[in-house]
């Protein structure tokens, strides 16, 4: 059998003035809003003040229930997630990507290797390098970055911040569901992380491509950190239209996954996504998955008299 090719990042090729046709997207898929017509429909939601009243909670949590059951995303501020933590993040993973494309390779997850850089996905215009931090049992540090300096101590305290903050929201959407607080998380048995660190490089034709083509997340709930440039899209008509997510410092934009949609037995939508490119900016994000472990059963965790299930027969997330 002939070896894998190597991969060659995007970065690699800053003065291409076309794409290459395995970036083509098919004229249906190719992007309908700009990557900087920002539209403020999707809710902007404070978290100060969640655990000093009822009343305060009560508030927050109809929220966050309306933007889950009309879109499946919306942004939180407030959170309690350190600035300065945030800005040490966004500033390594910046100098990651910065770095030399033999610098970057050495942690090349080609191959089936769990975790490391992919510079060249087929269609998709980003680079990425990934690592799982949960559970902590089963971290691999040999397929974590070892530059630039500091970062594990960083993702490493990242990773335990967006966990806890994933497990604060995941506590809101079991209230709403009538369940006990920790519903939601007892569901996916034994929580998954995955930290996904996007770098979209200037793109020479971005109304022929994508950054990341349109899906919905497969897990339970994710956290998004976004730069201020602009390109994460969202559809709740199947695609017909799109609009482009504001960006707002400091802010985590949050997606429901199929998993959580499933648990609610539909109530809250997964939400439908993509990411555009643009010809003048690079942009950056960094997407924190909470998935559930494997074998965690996949079912509505509650059926309303009148309802019926959304799905036919329970199953464990790895068949899902």
């Amino acid at each position: 059998m002939a070896p894998t090719p190597t991969p060659t990042p995007l970065s690699a090729f800053p003065n291409d003035k076309t794409l290459q046709s395995k970036f083509v997207r098919d004229e249906d898929e190719r992007p309908k809003v700009a990557y900087n017509q920002f539209s403020t429909d999707i809710p902007v939601i404070s978290l100060s003040g969640i655990d000093d009243s009822e009343d305060r909670r009560s508030e927050i949590c109809q929220k966050i229930v309306e933007a889950c059951e009309d879109w499946g995303i919306f942004q939180v501020i407030d959170h309690g997630v350190d600035t300065s933590l945030i800005s040490d993040m966004t500033r390594l993973a910046r100098d990651y990507f910065a770095m030399s494309p033999e610098e970057k390779l050495r942690f090349d997850m080609s191959g089936g290797k769990k975790g490391g850089f992919i510079g060249e996905a087929v269609q998709d215009w980003r680079e990425i390098v990934t690592y799982f931090s949960y559970p902590i049992r089963a971290r691999d540090y040999s397929r974590w970055p070892d530059k630039p300096e500091g970062w594990k101590g960083v993702t490493e305290e990242y990773s335990e911040k967006l966990m806890g903050l994933a497990c604060k929201l995941l506590e809101v959407l079991s209230e709403a569901m009538g369940l006990e607080k920790e519903a939601l998380t007892k569901a996916c048995v034994d929580m998954d992380q995955k930290v996904v660190v996007n770098y979209y490089p200037k793109c020479p034709q971005p109304d022929l491509t994508l950054g990341l083509k349109r899906h919905t997340d497969p897990g339970t709930i994710t956290l998004l950190l976004q730069d201020k440039v602009g390109g994460l899209q969202a559809t709740r008509d199947g695609g017909k239209t799109w609009i482009t997510v504001q960006p707002v410092e400091g802010a985590f934009v949050v997606n429901l996954g199929d998993h959580g949609h499933f648990l609610s037995n539909g109530r809250f939508k997964n939400a439908d996504h993509q990411a555009v490119v643009n010809s003048k900016y690079s942009r950056l994000s960094i997407a924190t998955f909470q998935n559930p472990a494997p074998d965690a059963i996949v079912y509505p965790l509650k059926i309303n008299e009148g309802e019926k299930s959304v799905m036919e027969e329970p199953i464990t997330f790895a068949e899902m």
